[in-house]
């Protein structure tokens, strides 16, 4: 995934099922193996605690029989008929049977809550989806109009205020766990529809949409050449539309997001003429032709966003901090940080000390600049690089599995080095990886760089660090 910012990145951490991706999918659906165990575990207790008070009752049964024997007292006929059931004792009450299942009800709740707002999601959100794996409708894009904005928003926060109203004291530790952190994918989607309001100040939501919409459909062969071509044709036909609704909602667009959409517009040539066209096999002359068409058509739109947008500059703000009680309210419910804005200040001073003392350990000052001269062989270009970037992985694998550092999952993918597309260089400069999404068939991961140059210190960098130089 692309590197986030600190405070404005979406995104949530991992766990063994999958709320804990934050990047990425269904949570609260997987396996339920600890919760069974535990539950088996209880039963078995129960067994025992039933056997022991059995064997308890018998005893006292047998005392009591042998006491009535030697004193024998004369038989009672008492008129019963018009009496209640009395000889029955009514069985006691366990409250916390009744809390158990008031809580396993409530945590089904949240989960129906959780599987009914990630089909919302991915319905909403369809580049999203495409980009996880998920290809049911390729053919479109998000519809950015006011009114959806606005519906979509209230949509998030009306369930945010449901689960946050949930009472889980008496919940078991997963379950709360799980509710932990839905709430915070919320408060995630919450913070930026009311704080940082990116479809009205951040343009490269509209260049973001426009490249991803033919990105996700490129990156990985999930269905013939013949049927992503005609989905790319079919959301390159939406953006003219799409990039006309965005002007009219940048209202307030910062100077320093403008700036970098504008790079990612004027720099998307390369994957729609080259990359996207690739997938040109296979289509009747017809379906080329709206191809071609719909393509030019998109790429003359972002070109006259990119305008747009450079005239817009001198009035632009050249950037909006989010302020430091909003900072601290993401940090709180969004990240689950124990720490304010002060703490993490503090403790990035201190590890940026912590590392210039190490450099002042170093027999060489040099040795804290990449040096292509350090390493015995460079690579020449671009393709033997990203080869000799690739082949590390298995050495790697080999290297966690000889000293048993860590278990390595059966169901991991080869993970590929490939060349970074000129549309992201503005926004993440020294590439990016990219997982298997949630819902891809295809285990194999991306780790997409720059163009390799030998003369850059930061790829020079990266090459050392992979060969342990």
């Amino acid at each position: 995934m692309r590197k986030p910012k600190a405070a404005e990145q979406r995104g949530t951490p991992k766990r063994k099922r999958e709320i804990c991706d934050y990047n990425r999918g269904h949570v609260l659906e997987c396996g339920n193996t600890s919760r069974l165990s535990h539950s088996a575990e209880r039963n078995r207790i129960s067994t025992v605690k039933s056997i022991n008070s059995f064997v308890v009752h018998f005893v006292l049964f047998a005392l009591v029989t042998s006491s009535m024997v030697a004193q024998s007292p004369a038989p009672r006929n008492p008129d019963v008929s018009n009496k209640a059931l009395i000889t029955k004792s009514t069985p006691s009450i366990d409250a916390n049977v009744f809390k158990s299942q008031s809580a396993a009800a409530a945590a089904a709740a949240l989960r129906k809550m959780a599987d009914d707002y990630y089909a919302w999601r991915n319905e909403n959100y369809p580049v999203r989806s495409s980009d996880t794996g998920l290809h049911t409708w390729d053919d479109r894009l998000t519809d950015y109009s006011s009114a959806k904005i606005a519906e979509r928003a209230h949509h998030v926060r009306s369930l945010l205020e449901k689960v946050r109203a949930m009472k889980t004291d008496s919940w078991p530790k997963d379950a709360r766990i799980d509710w932990i952190l839905f709430r915070a994918q919320l408060e995630d989607v919450d913070f930026g529809n009311r704080i940082l309001k990116f479809e009205h100040t951040n343009p490269q939501v509209y260049t973001g949409e426009c490249t991803n919409a033919i990105f996700s459909l490129l990156k990985k062969e999930y269905d013939t050449p013949r049927k992503r071509a005609l989905a790319a044709t079919a959301r390159l036909k939406k953006m003219p539309s799409l990039l006309k609704q965005g002007l009219s909602n940048l209202q307030s667009p910062v100077k320093l997001y403008a700036q970098l959409a504008i790079q990612s517009a004027r720099s998307i040539d390369p994957l729609l003429n080259k990359s996207l066209m690739a997938l040109d096999v296979d289509l009747a002359p017809n379906e080329h032709e709206d191809l071609i068409k719909a393509r030019d058509a998109a790429l003359a739109s972002l070109h006259s966003y990119a305008d747009e947008l450079e005239k817009r500059l001198p009035q632009m703000v050249d950037f909006s901090p989010m302020g430091e009680a909003n900072y601290n309210y993401y940090l709180k419910h969004v990240l689950l940080l124990p720490l304010n804005g002060s703490e993490v200040e503090t403790i990035g001073r201190a590890e940026l000390a912590r590392y210039r003392a190490l450099e002042a350990l170093l027999p060489d000052p040099k040795l804290a600049d990449p040096d292509p001269k350090r390493a015995a062989h460079i690579p020449p270009d671009q393709e033997l690089f990203l080869k000799a970037y690739e082949s590390r992985e298995a050495e790697m694998i080999s290297f966690l599995k000889e000293h048993n550092l860590i278990t390595l999952p059966g169901y991991l993918g080869p993970f590929q080095i490939r060349q970074l597309p000129d549309a992201f260089k503005p926004t993440s400069p020294g590439g990016f990886m990219n997982p298997p999404g949630v819902y891809d068939k295809d285990p194999t991961g991306f780790f997409f760089i720059p163009t390799y140059n030998p003369e850059s210190k930061n790829l020079v960098e990266e090459f050392l660090h992979s060969r342990g130089d």
